[in-house]
């Protein structure tokens, strides 16, 4: 079937329509068989469309429009017989209005034409049905024309005769003919052609059919134009199924005083809140309200046919006898959301024209899923599902108030969520200091080294050029619970001439500038822009309840400190799934210590320097365990902490300062000048793949041993303070995990010495060492291949989705910035891998999951890193069949919610 016929009490069966039809002629189908009035119309298949927007040669097009052209002669037979009147008729004309109709709403970004059928050039004849609005109408008609069919651009006619026409009254983007006599409105539309020649621009048919088959090829070319192609990449839409195109019978909203154009919502898409809220134009067509070219009022104001008839009474119904209240019930029970109504009333006469799900706020989502479940309208699985998991970015951190309108000065990657305004610094010291005089700065680097995290404590907020959301930057900015925006690669950092420059524009931001981060969505603006705090909704609480009842995996945090991990168990986390412990190596009163480690000559060096760094971290790890332990005994179940050994490239700890290297010499008691060729001897060519992850801990085996002894010695104390024996354990069990592991061997080795340290610890203590399990973490396409051969020598695999992207790609994630944008905006790559997982990656990680678990069935698989915080991969994670995920603390509440998406839509696919 090519064609689906709504209206004039027929409405076909809407089976599948969305996929066959769209979502817009589907909408319509459901209106009409609800008994609401639907002017009469049809809408052109998607495979019918598709096979004119895809024809590659005369011939082929040829076939396809003869078909589609039988189809449309079928619909048109249809809408004549439902109206009584017949298309191109000169003295009384059936007018159509010819709209896009995709499987998904892109609102603003699709061509319609109105007015279809109209003789533009001689509207008088039409005045017969439709008075002065025929002039209002063909001007319509032209100046839409020319934009969707003839490429034209803003109001082209308006353009070409404001100069024209001296003599007419003023010409403008917001000219309504039906404003101006008779007289002056056909003056103008007789200069219309002498304009359009003289500019190069054909002016539109006059024959009803062929200004129709204009008019749908103009709404099929649409969905391939440059606006609609990045509307569906920025939104991450696909570009197929194509798009069906919509033709329905014209309602004039321009015919009188008692007639306009208008768009309704079922409730308040800002707060949700129950009751119709939407605005009314009088005298209108639906572009002069949609344009923004005019200013509508409320629904309910006076002069709109819905206003109270008295002041605080109750909305009339208009003349068909229809409340808009009960309108909007209808609707929103029979669809089960929150749903937009675009509608026209024509000489008191109401018309639905479309509807779609609503666009709505981060609140009004949460608020209306919840009570539309509560109302029993529709399941507590389908309310999951009308929540995107972004929403609630919004909702729990504080952001920029889009209320602001400001367009933003630049675009990075939000690395730690917030909204901050302050100074702009470049000098970490700086920023040190008149962070501590109580001013708000804003730290710009090009790229951050270990030294930078005091200054990041003394600043709101930190903003680079470079990086990634596995930086130096964003965790560091996450640890501290700093706002961070990364990889701003348009930004061109001078911190010597105290001044970054945004590229493409140029724009020059000095030291001393304020400017506004929003690490919500990585948006960077000039001058401090309103924000707004975090305020979310009462009805969250059960949303997320709700989702942790459906979802079948796991979400555990992923820290760089306890303080981390007790805001990720605060917000719902299962555990701590990642505990990256380079973050007790880089404290400023640290750094020189950890220095002094891997710059030491010998095993002897390098204990003396661990020394004073052990009862430091067994303090950490004991408030990690204290932190974790007290939740367990609030949700009554254990707590799980799985802390990474160190995974620090030795490059990190190499400085060029030359006071830090002199303190570390004397500490070490050897000259300076050796220590600096020591120094220059550890540097890696390529850090990330040099001397880092378990590596470091083989070559370096009392490093590894010293963190081993922390973590048992504070599991230890955790065991002696719980009321009965064992409990302390039991209630928090301890999982290490080994970074970039590549062979069995490695895993083996380590596990060795980790269970000598765990024998020696417990035998120190006079009691049984606490149980533990080791994991391996497979960060690189050796370890997915090899994986059966680890899960005999591990007891889990820990996914690291940053590296394992890394070397699959070959990319390492700080300086994909510089080029994967270029390469998104050519549709190169569907979306950027260091967010979403990538397929490859996603072969690789199946590949292991299968392996591992045909050597042995219960191995447990999780996944960790940048893109585990994307809503998309943490479904990606559960179709794998993982166990479970491991997110940033702010980023929990999503991933609860976009597991339990992909539990309900795994329900749905069985």
């Amino acid at each position: 079937m090519q064609v689906l016929t709504f209206g004039a009490g027929h409405a076909e069966p809407a089976r599948g329509a969305t996929a066959r039809f769209g979502a817009k002629a589907a909408g319509l189908a459901r209106l009409h068989a609800l008994g609401l009035p639907v002017p009469p119309g049809f809408c052109l298949s998607v495979a019918a469309c598709d096979a004119v927007r895809r024809a590659d040669g005369p011939e082929s097009l040829a076939r396809a429009h003869e078909s589609l052209w039988q189809a449309v002669e079928e619909g048109l037979d249809f809408v004549e017989q439902s109206t009584g009147l017949r298309f191109g008729d000169p003295e009384s004309p059936l007018l159509l209005a010819v709209r896009a109709a995709p499987a998904v709403s892109q609102p603003g970004v699709l061509a319609t034409v109105l007015n279809v059928g109209l003789d533009w050039a001689r509207p008088e004849a039409a005045r017969g049905r439709i008075g002065d609005a025929a002039f209002d109408c063909a001007w319509h008609l032209l100046n839409r024309y020319l934009t969707v069919v003839s490429g034209a651009e803003g109001a082209p006619l308006a353009d070409l005769l404001e100069a024209q026409t001296p003599q007419m009254p003023p010409v403008g983007r917001e000219t309504r003919l039906r404003d101006l006599s008779p007289e002056q409105a056909q003056a103008l539309l007789d200069a219309a052609p002498a304009a359009l020649a003289a500019a190069g621009l054909e002016a539109p048919p006059r024959d009803a059919r062929l200004q129709l088959r204009g008019a749908i090829d103009g709404v099929l070319a649409s969905w391939s134009s440059r606006r609609a192609v990045r509307y569906r990449r920025r939104s991450g839409l696909a570009d197929e199924p194509g798009v069906a195109v919509v033709v329905q019978a014209m309602a004039f909203g321009n015919l009188d005083a008692a007639s306009g154009a208008g768009v309704f919502f079922t409730r308040d898409p800002n707060t949700g809140a129950h009751g119709v809220f939407g605005e009314f134009l009088p005298g209108a067509q639906g572009p002069d309200l949609m344009d923004g070219l005019s200013t509508p009022g409320s629904i309910f104001a006076a002069g709109s046919p819905f206003a109270p008839e008295q002041p605080g009474g109750a909305p009339r119904p208009d003349v068909t006898g229809l409340n808009l209240d009960e309108v909007a019930a209808r609707i929103e029970a029979a669809f089960g959301d929150l749903v937009e109504v675009e509608f026209t009333v024509s000489a008191g006469r109401l018309w639905l024209l479309q509807c779609r799900s609503a666009a709505r706020s981060a609140r009004a989502a949460v608020c209306t899923a919840v009570a539309l479940a509560d109302q029993g309208l529709i399941t507590r699985d389908a309310a999951l599902r009308q929540v995107a998991p972004e929403h609630l970015t919004r909702l729990l951190n504080p952001s920029v108030d889009l209320r602001a309108a400001q367009r933003p000065l630049a675009q990075g990657l939000p690395a730690s969520p917030g909204a901050v305004y302050g100074v702009v610094v470049f000098d970490p010291d700086e920023a040190i200091a008149r962070g501590a005089a109580g001013e708000d700065v804003v730290l710009v680097l090009r790229e951050t080294v270990a030294e930078d995290l005091e200054a990041f404590r003394a600043s709101v907020g930190v903003l680079t050029a470079r990086g990634g959301m596995t930086s130096h930057a964003a965790l560091m900015a996450r640890g501290l619970g700093r706002c961070c925006v990364v990889g701003c690669s348009d930004l061109s950092v001078d911190a010597a001439a105290g001044r970054f420059t945004v590229r493409p524009e140029g724009v020059v931001v000095t030291a001393g500038t304020v400017i506004t981060l929003d690490g919500t969505t990585g948006e960077v603006y000039l001058g401090a822009v309103a924000t707004r705090p975090a305020d979310p909704p009462a009805a969250l609480p059960a949303l997320l309840t709700w989702a942790d009842e459906a979802r079948r995996i796991g979400v555990r945090v992923s820290v760089d400190d306890p303080a981390e991990a007790e805001r990720g168990l605060a917000a719902g986390a299962d555990g701590v799934g990642l505990t990256r412990t380079e973050r007790l190596f880089l404290d400023a009163d640290r750094v020189s210590m950890a220095r002094e480690l891997v710059l030491a000559y010998d095993a002897a060096a390098r204990r003396r320097a661990l020394a004073p760094l052990e009862p430091v971290q067994r303090a950490d790890f004991v408030r990690l365990f204290s932190i974790a332990a007290a939740h367990a005994a609030r949700v009554d179940r254990p707590c799980p902490v799985t802390v990474r050994l160190l995974d620090l490239p030795l490059d990190d700890l190499v400085t060029e300062d030359g006071d830090a290297l002199a303190a570390v010499a004397s500490r070490l008691d050897v000259p300076a000048r050796t220590l600096g060729e020591r120094m220059r001897a550890l540097r890696t060519r390529n850090p990330q793949l040099g001397l880092r992850g378990c590596r470091l801990g083989l070559m370096f085996p009392e490093v590894y041993a010293a963190q081993a002894r922390a973590l048992f010695e504070a599991a230890c104390d955790l065991d002696a303070q719980a009321p009965k024996p064992g409990e302390g354990a039991a209630r928090v069990p301890l999982e290490i995990v080994l970074p970039l592991v590549s062979s069995a061997a490695e895993v083996r080795v380590l596990r060795q010495r980790i269970e000598a340290v765990a024998t020696e610890v417990g035998k120190a203590r006079g009691r049984t060492p606490p149980s533990w399990r080791l994991g391996a973490m497979i960060e690189s396409p050796r370890a997915c291949l090899i994986a059966a051969e680890l899960a005999d020598v591990a007891d889990y695999f820990l996914f690291g989705t940053n590296d394992l992207t890394s070397a699959t790609f070959c990319v390492h994630r700080d300086d994909a910035g510089r080029f994967l944008p270029s390469y998104l905006d050519q549709g190169l790559l569907p979306h950027d891998p260091f967010v979403t997982l990538d397929d490859a990656v996603v072969r690789l990680i199946g590949l292991a999951v299968a392996e591992g678990r045909a050597r042995r069935p219960d191995l447990r698989c999780a996944l960790s890193g940048a893109q585990a915080n994307d809503p998309r991969t943490v479904g990606l994670a559960a179709r794998l069949g993982l166990d479970e995920v491991s997110v940033a603390a702010h980023r929990v509440p999503i991933a609860r919610l976009a597991a339990a998406q992909a539990a309900v839509d795994e329900r749905l696919d069985r």
